[in-house]
């Protein structure tokens, strides 16, 4: 089984640029590694200290291979001046329908992700599910979803993860909360997630 991961990185202001180029380097080297599936990683549009790295392993044993490697020892070396709090490692598991590949943007795409990691009342996870099993297979067919994804959080069923590229911001406040699904996906939200939802959503740029 795939093994997926969320993991967010706040550095410090001044160790910014060289953790960026250090994120970028450990991506290059990721993807010459036969276990690697996927990686990609972010920037939080409001906070440049602020990364996220989502990525897949093909298995435990990939997983661990990458950690010895040059290129992730090199990040790794960062870690003790570099962060500015502890990482943050989100364990996800697929739900369905499951993940697809990222379609492919046109380039007058000024894009729109969303990492969107929230907090639910107990005993509602699979409501949630459901509804977003649904949610999930309409909204994939938008014109201007590029990727929508949603994941289970492991030993953790009070925590959803929604994985969502759009091809402009439009495109999600404008149309995709106006469908139908969407609105009763948008009730559910409101009876069942814990505060504020703009306290979970992290708008980010992909920068590799």
């Amino acid at each position: 089984m795939a093994l997926t991961k969320i993991i967010k990185f706040t550095v410090k202001t001044d160790h910014s640029d060289a953790f960026k180029n250090a994120l970028l380097d450990n991506k290059k080297g990721s993807d010459t590694e036969t276990g690697c599936l996927e990686m990609r990683v972010y920037v939080d549009k409001t906070k440049p200290n602020v990364f996220f790295v989502y990525e897949r392993w093909l298995d435990e044993a990939s997983l661990i291979s990458h950690t010895t490697q040059p290129h992730t020892q090199r990040m790794v070396s960062l870690f003790e001046t570099a962060l500015a709090e502890p990482i943050e490692v989100v364990d996800l598991n697929d739900t369905l329908p499951a993940p697809v590949a990222l379609k492919p943007a046109n380039p007058e795409d000024p894009l729109f992700n969303i990492i969107f990691i929230f907090k639910i009342k107990a005993g509602m996870q699979d409501r949630f599910v459901a509804q977003f099993k649904e949610h999930i297979t309409h909204t994939r067919q938008e014109n201007g979803c590029l990727l929508f994804d949603l994941y289970t959080v492991d030993n953790d069923d009070q925590t959803l993860v929604v994985y969502e590229h759009w091809r402009k911001e439009s495109d999600v406040w404008d149309i995709h909360f106006q469908q139908p699904y969407a609105k009763v996906t948008g009730a559910l939200m409101e009876e069942g997630v814990i505060g504020d939802m703009e306290q979970y959503m992290n708008f980010v740029q992909q920068i590799a």
